[in-house]
Order: C-alpha cells, then structure tokens, then sequence
C-alpha cells in the first residue's frame, strides 16, 4: 500500500526548510566572493606564469561563486511563492512595465515586441511584483529562443470571467518531448539555465488561480 501524498503544510515546511538552508549557503558564498576579490587584487599585476595561472583560477572561482548566487536566489523565488498580495491592478499596465524592461535588451538582439491588449480589459487581481517576475520570465525565456532576432507578441483579451494572457515568440520552437518537460523544476537545455524561469512563472499563476498552457514546435516557435 503506497503512503499517502504529501499536505501541502508538508509542503510548505519543506519548502522553509530548503529556503533558509539555501540563505545560509548565500551567506557562505558571498564571504567566499569576498576573500576571492581580495585576493584577485593581491595578484592584480602578476609578475609571473604562476601568478598569472592563479589569477586565472581566481578568477574562474569568482565566476563560478556568481553561478551558484544566481541559481540560489531562483531557487529561494521559486520555493518562496507562498501568499500573495493581491490588488485590483490594469494588465496593460503591467505588461507595459515589462515590456519596457526588456525592449532594450531584445532591440539589440534584433527582437520586437508588439502588445495587442484588447479594449475594455477588465481589472485583475494580482500580485503585481511576482506577476511582473513571472512574465518576465517567460519573454527571457522567449528572447533565449531568438538567436538570430525575430518578434514577441502578446495578446490581452477577455474570455468569460477569465483575462487571458497570450506570449507568441517566433523562436527555434521545441520538440514534444521538451514540451513534455518544460515546467519541470531544474530541466533546461541552455548552457547557463538554471531549469527555474518557467517552472517559477508556472507556480507564480497557478498561486493566482490561473492556468497556464504551451504550444510549441520546432521551428515554428512557441
């Protein structure tokens, strides 16, 4: 007989655990980062191979203390989506914010970004800074998909009592078996991911009460 499913208190706890285990791991790491800066500036104008070669490792090893920084603090905002405060707030107004966040980054990857938001869109409760995290996450994700440039379009509407939120991009598109495993936490095909962008966005707006769906194929975007 197969014991019964974790609670979600279980869940919750677990998920405490792993976020102030992962704090303490932060703190580690940043005066580790500190003492490698430190030392990179005793070596700062090598003199031999040798030091040059240890500079080179000190180097590699700060990087490498960034690497691990960075994949903490997804982890910490992927665990920590708890409770939400929530607001009336206007979607096109949200999107917008993202959306001049990123137009930079995605003009000089040739990227364009066009918003369709439907007239009359209705308020919508939100958390408004993790629902800003979580699209942002999905256009990164979108932009990553676009090497060579190509376009993002999102489309706001109404659909019965529901405000849809549609992100096309034109990117490399994905096969069904990475469709298949694209919110799985820590599963990415990029170099330097850290396989928690999407699952994230995916907790963020089932938090919300919402549903969120992909399409993809390959060379035919997502």
């Amino acid at each position: 007989m197969e014991p019964p499913p974790p609670s979600l208190e279980q869940y919750t706890e677990l998920a405490e655990m792993a976020g102030g285990f992962i704090h303490d791991i932060k703190n580690h790491l940043g005066t580790l980062s500190l003492n490698l800066q430190l030392l990179a500036e005793d070596f700062e104008t090598p003199e031999s191979q040798r030091e040059r070669r240890a500079l080179d490792r000190i180097t590699r090893l700060g990087d490498e203390c960034a690497k691990l920084v960075e994949l903490s603090n997804d982890f910490l905002r992927f665990a920590r989506v708890q409770e939400l405060k929530r607001e009336p707030v206007s979607l096109e107004r949200v999107v917008d914010r993202v959306i001049d966040f990123v137009a930079p980054t995605a003009r000089q990857s040739g990227i364009e970004i066009t918003w369709f938001p439907a007239p009359s869109l209705p308020a919508v409760s939100l958390d408004r800074e993790l629902f800003e995290q979580a699209l942002l996450n999905l256009l990164l994700n979108a932009e990553q998909a676009m090497p060579d440039g190509g376009s993002i379009s999102l489309i706001g509407r109404a659909e019965a009592d529901r405000v849809c939120l549609d992100v096309i991009d034109t990117g490399c598109g994905m096969s069904p078996d990475q469709l298949e495993k694209v919110f799985r936490p820590f599963h990415t095909t990029k170099k330097n991911g850290t396989g928690l962008g999407l699952p994230t966005a995916r907790k963020v707006i089932l938090a919300h009460g919402g549903t969120i769906e992909m399409q993809s194929e390959p060379n035919r975007g997502t």
